[in-house]
């Protein structure tokens, strides 16, 4: 006995120094590189054909270092940063579409329903290379969204590479006030209902659920719910929470995220929603929506929100997921400010389904899959549609 504790203690004063020794690695590779860094910043200032400013010197050492990490963390700056905080609150000049970066261009995610994007027929997928003489190539995405945004009324021609086609288009748009709809409804059948959702804002779940009780008063106890995510590119996460909860158990999970940092770390179940899904409407339609059949339409434009939302129905099996895979934008970013009026966007987190699938990268396969080609929207009739003006979302808008 005595002998195996000398062991066990050993084993133990063992990891512990290997522990210090590896502590003290880090703290050396951590200073060799802080000083890598000094000495290249010194150099550059001393050394650099033309005089340099200090402010502009820094902010591309922060390009640099966040640039290299994923597609989905940028550099702010001040007037980025102040145009990211005013789009918050709905209305801008611009030409309707979600878009991400890829490879030195602007790639479309989705165009807004009744935008000029929409209108000039850009699809999910096609790139954009330039706004009007400014190549994109070297610009961040919000240097490029600022070239799409303007005074409404005034025009832009981009340059598009779409997949399958030799040679680029120019395509001229003119910038209007953009305020992206956020959820749709119209009836298929008596018993029957469509609802549409574009982006997911802090309003979409009570008006989702303001949809289906006029539903159900008007028809009586509904026979199914057709749920269109397709070319929804996302929007605020406890939005897509609350809508997931309005067809869940209440202990369901929503999502989990897997990060380095704890504090980045979540898990979100279905109450977690809060009151987005009581009051009145809860009491017209009881627990109906918790087992009503449910039939959710998705494609490659469906991204971020609008797949955590068909990921959780799918693994929870309350719903058929009929369409095309998604477009797996499944990162979770938080936008940090700095002391010097810029900010910085920056990858915390990765979200993951109820059964464990990691969404970044690999996205919603649907459980019917339907060629994304020959899913058109269903017609709304005028009369009956609803639409909600949205508000932020975690994609970017241009």
């Amino acid at each position: 006995m005595r002998l195996a504790r000398g062991i066990a203690s050993g084993i133990a004063f063992a990891v512990l120094v290997q522990s210090a020794a590896a502590a003290r690695a880090d703290d050396a590779a951590q200073s060799d590189a802080v000083r890598a860094f000094a000495e290249a910043y010194s150099q550059i200032k001393s050394r650099y054909a033309e005089p340099l400013d200090d402010k502009k010197l820094v902010a591309n050492a922060i390009k640099g270092m966040i640039g290299g990490l994923d597609p989905f963390s940028h550099y702010l700056e001040s007037e980025a940063y102040e145009g990211q905080r005013q789009d918050s609150a709905g209305a801008f000049g611009g030409l309707g579409m979600e878009v991400s970066m890829e490879k030195n261009a602007v790639k479309v995610i989705s165009a807004f329903e009744d935008s000029p994007a929409s209108h000039a027929g850009l699809q999910p997928g096609d790139l954009i290379t330039r706004f009007g003489d400014t190549s994109v190539e070297g610009l961040t995405l919000e240097q490029a969204i600022q070239q799409a945004r303007g005074a409404p009324d005034t025009s832009v021609a981009l340059t598009i590479l779409r997949s399958g086609e030799a040679q680029p288009r120019i395509v001229t748009l003119k910038r209007a006030v953009i305020q992206a709809r956020s959820v749709r409804s119209a009836p298929i059948d008596p018993a029957y209902v469509y609802l549409q959702i574009t982006h997911f804002n802090k309003n979409t779940a009570e008006r989702l659920h303001a949809s289906l009780a006029h539903a159900y008063e008007k028809n009586g106890a509904l026979k199914g719910v057709v749920l269109d995510l397709r070319d929804n590119p996302g929007g605020l996460l406890r939005s897509a929470v609350a809508v997931s909860s309005l067809f869940l158990p209440e202990d369901a999970l929503v999502v989990y995220t897997e990060s380095a940092s704890q504090e980045s770390r979540m898990r979100l179940a279905a109450k977690d929603a809060g009151g987005a899904s009581g009051g009145d409407y809860a009491r017209i339609l009881g627990s109906a929506l918790k087992t009503v059949p449910l039939v959710v339409l998705v494609n490659g434009g469906s991204a971020s929100a609008s797949e955590i939302v068909a990921g959780a129905l799918q693994s929870h099996k309350r719903a058929t997921i009929v369409g095309a895979r998604t477009f797996g934008k499944g990162t979770v970013q938080v936008v940090l400010p700095l002391a010097d009026g810029s900010a910085m966007k920056l990858t915390t987190a990765y979200y993951y389904t109820p059964d464990g699938r990691r969404i970044q990268g690999t996205g919603v396969v649907p459980d019917l899959p339907v060629d994304a080609l020959k899913a058109g929207t269903p017609a709304l009739p005028a009369g009956d549609a609803q639409s909600i003006d949205a508000g932020a979302c975690d994609a970017a808008p241009a």
